[in-house]
């Protein structure tokens, strides 16, 4: 095989929120539609996840959480900054706007990470190759720096930053969805400094934004992987160049595929959310195993592997 133009890393986000979301990223794994996964260790089905992994040999990363459910520190449980009344995390909006008004403590922050990349070992019998946080929440302020200081101490060498090429001239991004995506790009932006600082690692390019749930179709997906392959200084290379001379570009595509979680089964302490109930989790699924795609990486000359190919 001739050498790829991209290594890609296919990331199957969630894995361990309900035994629907398991089977259906364990499926896409042996369809060849994944290549990698990132486990929610408070999460309600982890330790089944985490067998399911070593059962079928799938790479798996953290996948940490600080915005649904209930923490992992069980000292964090009862009284702390991360959490509501109802004794669970504050939600997607509600850790950023604690955050913004200065109302959480770093120092929390970090034991709950911590004790998250504990359970990861006990449940996985390894420390995670990659880590990054679910709902974006490893690039905010503060939490960054937080997030790279317990992956430099401990070892863990990649992470994830969430900057699209093509975000901006996506057509079908509803203007909601439009903003914040526009945040979470600045904040990976103004995230690298300090991942480099600490010597963490991340892919050259990133893909999963503008094509998450019905956004994802074949069409969609090339689009992306286009404007990835553009964006790079090697993108622009003359195609009379020699391919063995044309460098690898290493890209991650952030995916949520699954079967739709039932309701009151799954989650992470509070029941499955409207996100793993919806019936894009086994759209993605469908797409991500369609034959069309997997010839679309063929012809790219994209070959999926995991971060620890990298």
């Amino acid at each position: 095989m001739p050498q790829p133009r991209m290594m890609l890393v296919v990331t199957g986000d969630d894995f361990g929120y309900c035994p629907r979301r398991n089977q259906g990223i364990v499926e896409c794994f042996q369809a060849g539609g994944i290549s990698n996964v990132s486990l929610l260790v408070n999460a309600s089905a982890a330790k089944e996840a985490a067998d399911l992994a070593k059962r079928h040999d799938i790479p798996i990363g953290l996948h940490a959480n600080l915005s649904e459910g209930v923490p992992v520190c069980q000292s964090l449980q009862q009284v702390s900054t991360l959490i509501n009344q109802r004794g669970v995390f504050q939600g997607k909006m509600g850790f950023r706007q604690a955050l913004e008004r200065g109302q959480l403590s770093m120092k929390q922050v970090e034991l709950e990470l911590r004790a998250q990349v504990r359970l990861f070992r006990e449940l996985t019998g390894q420390l995670p190759h990659h880590m990054d946080g679910h709902q974006h929440v490893h690039v905010l302020p503060e939490v960054r720096e937080v997030f790279a200081q317990v992956m430099s101490d401990l070892r863990i060498p990649y992470t994830r930053v969430p900057m699209e090429a093509g975000l901006h001239s996506c057509p079908w991004l509803p203007a909601h969805l439009q903003r914040f995506y526009t945040q979470v790009e600045k904040d990976a932006t103004d995230s690298i400094p300090v991942f480099t600082r600490y010597g963490i690692r991340w892919p050259d390019v990133y893909l999963g934004l503008t094509t998450m749930g019905q956004n994802m179709s074949v069409p969609n997906l090339q689009r992306a992987l286009s404007h990835a392959l553009a964006s790079w200084p090697s993108g622009t290379t003359s195609s009379s160049a020699s391919s063995c001379n044309q460098p690898v570009i290493t890209g991650e595509l952030m995916v949520h595929p699954g079967y739709p979680s039932h309701p009151q089964v799954g989650g992470c302490g509070e029941g499955p959310d409207d996100f793993s109930q919806s019936a894009d989790r086994q759209h993605e699924l469908s797409m991500l195993r369609d034959p069309s795609l997997l010839a679309l990486y063929s012809q790219k000359s994209v070959q999926l592997c995991a971060f620890k190919d990298l």
